[in-house]
């Protein structure tokens, strides 16, 4: 019976050999890693901290890129009794600074020199580490390599071929297996304690809702040390399928038609950008396929519908489906490697309209919802309780409950054992024997839990009205000329937005208008081109109501940036910030000037 990670390891080990149960890239071709070879690596890494001194309860940093050594690494960790702390790439010397030491971190593993001169920033002031290690040959001057580490660990295995697995076992379902710090939104990272239960809870009531086995190919790309991708990591080797590792966010397209993956975990960032890939590329093509393309989309939403509730089929319905599927959705289906059965969305909202339009042209997008203190997963949408615009229903052995003021309360197996070193701070979210998510939403007549926003995100205009600010963004990132949003007007009179253009399509505008510009930043000081996109946030929100409506806008010449502390590692907006480095733009939306220009 697997109770721990570690048993999860040894199941997977026993149960399914295979060829490729990992893919990575090496010298530009995929590489298949078999179960014996990821075994014998795992074993060789745990048995090597152990001759380094590592003990149970200690805690490893893993500052890496998602990679096949990322879970060699903390699976190596784990079965020794450590703690696995990990640390996002995009993270500043400082903020890497504030975990290995709030952590109590003995043990640094970086994945290649441009991390390491991060660590090595604020290496003097890391009292508590004991030693490195480099995932790369070439180490800087008392930094192991994992090949070293590798080495001390199979001379300890020839001699002492039992101690690894003895070792393993030896982990209790309540131990803490990982502190995972949250991106901080609010305030100082908080390290979220999660256990070996927490996890197993987790794995096993997705494994059994989600129809996937050791036939299926997953691709990874989301960074692992975001707990939605760990989990699924986890999930994807306890049903021994196999996983391809991206080379990055960039390269997933490439990496589809290499790997031919059949699941994915992903965010919605990159289901906005595929939708607006595909609706550019349809309305820049001639008159005729762009009706046919449109018909195709309303065929298949009727299908889709009809399907999801379950009504019949006409045989002139299929013939229509069958003749867009042949015309238009293989096309879109190829170039993500033609075997997609599912993916699964989480980490933010997604759009329903985005949702839709994906199940109608046949890739079928199951959304989820968690929290890092909740290992992740609350709950998630699957092939038979399906409804585009909710997260899903609980899943097994989870409670959810909504409180009076409307945040998502839940509890079960999966709530964390606490943040590490802040009792105060757990007591506060924990209160009533409830976790307190701080999401706001409702469960409807079905089931189905509906998020509307953050608690802490909602705006009261100075009128009394509530705007959930999630939505209104989440609309209008759908429009080709919007790249991202947010939404303002907390104790304000009216909505306003600042806006980050999308500036490739906003170029081809300026010169099809014959609007002289010097380069792309010049553009957003334009009153024609505040004007255009005025008016494309009126058209992309014609269906909110009066007082959610977009009065003014800015125009912002960059993208929100995690290196400027504006987003978090998972692209989520930083208001707080965001809102401060902008204030004085922000107070100008609301001097009585015209609608356009603050």
């Amino acid at each position: 019976m697997v109770e721990t990670i570690n048993q999860l390891l040894l199941n997977t080990i026993k149960s399914f050999p295979k060829d490729d149960l990992m893919l990575h890239k090496k010298e530009g071709q995929y590489v298949p890693i078999s179960t014996e070879e990821f075994a014998n690596k795992v074993r060789n890494l745990s048995l090597g901290l152990k001759d380094l001194g590592i003990e149970a309860g200690d805690k490893l940093i893993i500052l890496s890129e998602t990679r096949s050594e990322w879970v060699m690494m903390d699976f190596a960790n784990l079965c020794l009794g450590g703690i696995t702390v990990p640390i996002y790439t995009t993270l500043v010397p400082e903020q890497i600074k504030y975990i290995i030491d709030n952590s109590d971190a003995k043990v640094v593993v970086c994945s290649n020199q441009e991390l390491w001169q991060k660590v090595e920033a604020v290496k003097s002031e890391l009292t508590k580490v004991v030693h490195y290690i480099s995932f790369e040959p070439d180490a800087a001057e008392g930094v192991l390599t994992l090949t070293e580490v590798l080495e001390k660990g199979d001379k300890i295995a020839q001699e002492n071929p039992d101690l690894f697995e003895k070792m393993a076992l030896a982990s209790k379902p309540d131990d803490t297996v990982s502190i995972i710090y949250t991106s901080g939104t609010t305030g100082p990272p908080k390290g979220v304690m999660l256990t070996h239960s927490n996890f197993i809870s987790n794995v096993k009531a997705v494994a059994n809702i989600l129809e996937i086995s050791d036939k299926d190919t997953m691709l990874s790309f989301l960074p692992l040390s975001h707990v939605f991708e760990r989990m699924a990591t986890f999930t994807y080797l306890y049903i021994g399928a196999s996983i391809g590792y991206a080379e990055s966010m960039e390269t997933v397209p490439q990496n589809w038609l290499e790997i031919r993956p059949t699941v994915m975990t992903a965010p919605p960032r990159l289901f906005e950008k595929l939708y607006a890939k595909v609706l550019e590329s349809a309305l820049s093509s001639s008159p005729l396929k762009r009706k046919i393309f449109f018909w195709a989309i309303k065929v298949g939403k009727k299908y889709g519908e009809n399907k999801l509730t379950k009504q019949p089929i006409s045989r002139w319905l299929q013939f229509k489906k069958n003749l867009a599927h042949k015309l238009v959705f293989s096309k879109i289906i190829e170039k993500t490697g033609g075997r997609f059965r599912f993916f699964i969305s989480g980490s933010a909202p997604l759009s329903k309209d985005i949702a839709e339009f994906f199940h109608a042209i046949g890739l079928l997008v199951l959304e989820g919802y968690g929290l890092t203190e909740t290992s992740p997963a609350i709950t998630v949408n699957t092939f038979e309780n399906l409804k585009f615009g909710a997260v899903g229903k609980p899943i097994p052995e989870v409670e959810v409950r909504i409180a009076e003021d409307g945040e998502i309360l839940t509890r079960g197996p999966h709530i964390m054992k606490g943040y590490y070193k802040m009792e105060r701070e757990t007591a506060e979210v924990m209160e009533g024997g409830w976790f307190h998510t701080g999401d706001i939403g409702y469960l409807d007549e079905e089931g189905f839990l509906v998020i509307t926003d953050r608690k802490k995100d909602i705006i009261v205009t100075s009128g009394g009205k509530n705007v959930a600010p999630q939505p209104i963004e989440n609309l209008l990132k759908m429009n080709p000329y919007i790249s991202n949003v947010m939404v303002i007007g907390d104790k304000k009179k009216f909505i306003s937005a600042l806006v980050v253009p999308e500036f490739e399509k906003l170029e081809e505008y300026a010169k099809s208008s014959g609007i002289t510009y010097e380069n792309p930043s010049d553009l957003t000081k334009k009153e024609e081109i505040l004007n255009f996109m005025l008016a494309e946030v009126d058209r992309s929100s014609s269906s909110l109501a009066s007082f959610e409506r977009i009065k003014k806008i800015a125009l912002l010449d960059r993208e929100f940036e995690i290196e400027e502390g504006e987003m978090t590692p998972t692209l989520k907006v930083k208001r707080n910030i965001v809102e401060e480095k902008y204030k004085d733009l922000i107070e100008s939306f609301y001097k009585e000037q015209g609608r356009n220009f603050p």
